[in-house]
C-alpha cells in the first residue's frame, strides 16, 4: 500500500506530530486529519467563543485539505464532529449542511471533555475519489 503525505500552506500546519492528510490506495483514498477554527495565515483560533465563525473556518480548512489531496467535499464518504458543547449541535449542523446540500456523508458528532487550544469544534474526514 503506497501513502502520501498531504500538506497545503491554505490550511493551518500540524501542531503535533501528525500530518494534515494521508492519501491511500493511489491517491483515491484520503483520510483528512481533524480541523479546528485556526488561520492557516496566523495560526490564531478564529472567532473566539462564536461557533458559527468557528465552524466555517473548521469547514474552511477541511475544504483546502481536501483540495490538496486532489479531493471535494462531495467526494467526502465520513466525518466526525468533535463538539466542547452538545448545546452548540443546532448551530453546527446547519453550516455543514450548507457544505454538504446532497448525499451528505456519514457522521457521527459527540461531545468531548476538550478540543486543542479551547475551540469548540473540530471536524475530520474520509473522501474517496468518485465516490
Amino acid at each position: 500500500m503506497s501513502r502520501t503525505v498531504i500538506s497545503t500552506p491554505h490550511a493551518p500546519a500540524a501542531i503535533g506530530p501528525y500530518s494534515q492528510a494521508i492519501a491511500v490506495q493511489g491517491q483515491r483514498t484520503l483520510y483528512c486529519s481533524g480541523q479546528i477554527p485556526l488561520d492557516p495565515v496566523s495560526g490564531q483560533i478564529v472567532g473566539e467563543g462564536d461557533i458559527e465563525r468557528q465552524t466555517r473556518q473548521v469547514m474552511t480548512n477541511l475544504q483546502a485539505v481536501l483540495e490538496a489531496g486532489g479531493m471535494r467535499l462531495p467526494d467526502v464518504v465520513r466525518c466526525g464532529i468533535f463538539l466542547a458543547d452538545l448545546a452548540d449541535f443546532a448551530v453546527v449542523n446547519a453550516i455543514y449542511g450548507e457544505y454538504f446540500p446532497d448525499a451528505p456523508p456519514a457522521r457521527s458528532t459527540v461531545q468531548v471533555a476538550g478540543l486543542p487550544r479551547g475551540v469548540r469544534v473540530e471536524i475530520d474526514a474520509i473522501a474517496v475519489a468518485d465516490a
